[in-house]
């Protein structure tokens, strides 16, 4: 069974590197590198990306997108996400794309509610792609 998985999960759509991706993320869940759901309670942001990213497949916006959307955390500011810097720029008027370095200084007086902001962000990016309120 375990020999069949890399190719299972080749015919559900997945690259070759993605499904080794896949099956080494499995692992580290296992092997408790990756820490569970009560476990992160205990754990700040900066220590779960940290273990995350440590994870061959798995990038730095993935593990923030998991503090916002599975762990809840309220001050997220996903600074490298294209959306939401887009959002910056229209709702701020800017000419300019902000740098993620930037828009992290400038997200600062947004704390402790980041996340938020972020949320409202990717909507105004919505509005700007057409997509209405």
């Amino acid at each position: 069974m375990l020999k069949e998985l890399p190719e299972r999960l080749r015919s559900a759509g997945l690259s070759r590197p993605k499904a080794s991706y896949v099956l080494g993320i499995a692992h580290k869940a296992v092997d408790g590198h990756i820490p569970t759901l009560d476990e992160c309670d205990g754990t700040t942001d900066a220590e779960i990306v940290e273990r995350l990213t440590s994870i061959k497949g798995v990038g730095h916006w993935t593990a923030v997108m998991l503090l916002i959307f599975n762990l809840g955390r309220p001050d997220v500011l996903p600074v490298d996400d294209l959306g939401v810097r887009k959002g910056f720029q229209f709702a701020y008027g800017k000419r300019k794309l902000p740098e993620p370095e930037q828009f992290a200084r400038y997200g600062v007086r947004w704390a402790p509610h980041r996340t938020t902001a972020a949320l409202y962000l990717w909507r105004a990016a919505d509005f700007l792609n057409g997509d209405g309120w």
